[in-house]
């Protein structure tokens, strides 16, 4: 994914689950008695994603979303396969604060996440796939797991080893070595951090902003919720990425410097969406944005919901620059099956548009290698990989309804 924020607002939905459940507390537990088990995830673009199955179905791929209450499930046609039972339906405002969608309650599931178990767990079914992440990720991604992960058990995530080490109740009572610590505040079952941030051209600013597992950006400031964030001289108007409620937009630039407690992270590519109607409960939540994973990746993180508290401790790319396209090509994939690349925007006055890419070009090869041996996260990084790289793209446009294959060399330069 190109860094564009997989900007992932979502609602909360609140379950009601009849007294003759509650011989089961909902909640994620260990399977055996055991101080700690380690759950492999798949890493992409810094997003943690967790293969599980419900009710004793095949695997699907959940997304762990620290933003997000309640479970969710991408597709009815999904749950439907696995013989989920529906109670009711429910209508729902998307992100966008406009559009509408519609979702069933499953209660009581199963979930088995290896050494892990899901109890008793609600499930909110969309009717259809609205955000489609396997087009952006790459990846089939069929629903995200957020609050009931995460609330009764201390979580590391180590983005080094792409393992998630879940920790038995009464562990962890102290602060492990080398690990910094930080309180975490709650609103409507979401972890908030108090942060400082340095702008360029404006005050230095303090607030909360959400800690968000889910979404792929560095750093999110809502403008609307403070007149002190302002835009830095240089930004880029474009569209953040995708929505329960569609595409959202706004502008991308940079902070000169992000600190979490004592620990600093400097030009921050940082992501400035449009106020929509959403923007009133991001206004009543308090909190000035969030932090997403291309910060959180750049740590080791124990999130102690029960504690109320996250540790953290640098990892690996800590020093790695911030890095954002240099191309102004935002490619997705057709289907994880076909393997078909496309290009999907072409940012103005960019390297990608003055060779004249159009939306709906079809990539063919790049670097004269065929698009089968790429993947979309490969792909992303190379586009903002170096500044003056040359990369040949070979594609193939419907031109007067007769499709030509093309071949466009671009170099990449700094956008931000």
């Amino acid at each position: 994914m190109t860094l564009t924020r997989l900007f992932i607002l979502f609602f909360t939905a609140n379950f009601f689950i009849s007294s003759s459940l509650w011989a089961q507390v909902p909640g994620f537990y260990l399977k055996e008695d055991q101080k700690r088990v380690n759950i492999p995830f798949l890493n992409y673009n810094n997003l943690v994603i967790v293969p599980l199955s419900i009710n004793g179905g095949p695997t699907l791929n959940f997304l762990l979303d620290t933003g997000v209450k309640s479970n969710i499930l991408f597709s009815k046609s999904i749950g439907d396969e696995i013989g989920l039972y529906y109670t009711r339906t429910l209508n729902l405002m998307g992100a966008d604060g406009k559009t509408v969608l519609t979702a069933l309650v499953s209660p009581n599931n199963y979930f088995d996440v290896g050494p892990v178990e899901g109890k008793v767990q609600a499930i909110l079914v969309l009717e259809e796939d609205f955000l489609e992440l396997e087009r952006v990720i790459g990846l089939p991604i069929h629903g995200i797991i957020g609050y009931e992960f995460f609330k009764y058990n201390p979580v590391r995530i180590n983005y080094d080893t792409d393992i998630i080490t879940f920790y038995r109740q009464d562990r962890l009572n102290w602060r492990p070595f080398g690990y910094r610590k930080i309180g975490l505040d709650f609103n409507n079952y979401k972890p908030y951090v108090k942060s400082t941030i340095h702008q360029i051209g404006g005050a230095v600013i303090h607030g909360k902003l959400l800690i968000d597992t889910g979404a792929n950006h560095g750093l999110m400031l809502n403008r609307e919720t403070s007149d002190e964030i302002v835009l830095p001289p240089e930004n880029i108007e474009t569209d953040l990425g995708r929505s329960l409620g569609g595409d959202l937009y706004g502008y991308a630039g940079r902070v000169k410097k992000y600190s979490l407690g004592n620990l600093n992270f400097r030009k921050v590519i940082t992501s400035y969406p449009d106020e929509t109607e959403f923007s009133s409960i991001i206004i009543e939540s308090g909190r000035l944005g969030s932090l997403g994973s291309d910060i959180l990746s750049r740590m080791t993180l124990i999130i102690d919901y029960p504690r109320e508290r996250m540790l953290y401790k640098k990892a690996a790319d800590f020093h790695k620059p911030f890095e954002y396209d240099m191309s102004g090509l935002k490619i997705r994939l057709t289907s994880v099956e076909e393997r078909r690349y496309y290009v999907s925007s072409v940012q103005e006055d960019s390297p990608a548009s003055r060779k004249n890419f159009k939306t709906g070009d079809e990539i063919l090869a790049i670097n004269l290698l065929p698009v089968e041996y790429w993947d979309l996260s490969g792909i992303n990084d190379l586009l903002r990989s170096e500044t003056e790289r040359k990369i040949l793209f070979t594609i193939r446009r419907n031109i007067n309804g007769i499709m030509v294959e093309l071949e466009k060399e671009i170099t990449l330069e700094k956008q931000l």
